[in-house]
């Protein structure tokens, strides 16, 4: 039986989106994209988009299971945890809104899955979601592969097939 999986990459300029559908470690379809949000818009307005934006996903695409990437916060950059923790609020609200499963997923663990290396840059994990998806052309933005990449921990997973040790 196919399941869904929703990944989503948190931002507050970007929130990375993608969909895979299918079973074990099979991939029968994928979609993604970004919820863009603009800079000059107060915080409020900016969180209220992002909420609203996958409010309507999540009605319209009724996933099975939805992995988020956890929270985290750099020592350069303290005020970027603040908002990114801000921005996964929102989301864990409205995926508590259709009651969706929501799983929580590591940075370092996504790239170890995903790319064998827990410090893996942007270029050599789109390319490991790009593989696993049987996808040549380049998927962007980051943001969009990041949350690729999040559904596809999830197939693995939840996909019904338990032999992938994640």
């Amino acid at each position: 039986m196919s399941i869904k999986i929703l990944g989503i990459d948190p931002g507050l300029a970007d929130t990375g989106i993608g969909i895979v559908t299918g079973q074990g470690h099979k991939v029968h379809g994928f979609a993604f994209g970004v919820v863009h949000t603009n800079s000059k818009d107060s915080l409020a307005l900016r969180l209220e988009q992002i909420f609203d934006r996958l409010c309507e996903l999540l009605v319209s695409e009724k996933p099975d299971v939805v992995v988020l990437e956890d929270v985290f916060s750099l020592e350069k950059y303290p005020r970027s945890g603040i908002s990114l923790g801000q921005v996964c609020g929102v989301i864990l609200l409205a995926s508590r809104k259709v009651a969706a499963t929501v799983h929580t997923v590591a940075v370092r663990e996504a790239k170890q899955v995903l790319t064998g290396n827990g410090n893996a840059g942007k270029e050599q994990l789109e390319k490991a979601v790009r593989n696993l998806l049987g996808c040549s052309d380049p998927i962007r933005p980051y943001h969009a592969s990041d949350a690729l990449g999040l559904a596809l921990i999830g197939l693995f997973r939840y996909g019904g097939t338990r032999n992938l040790h994640c």
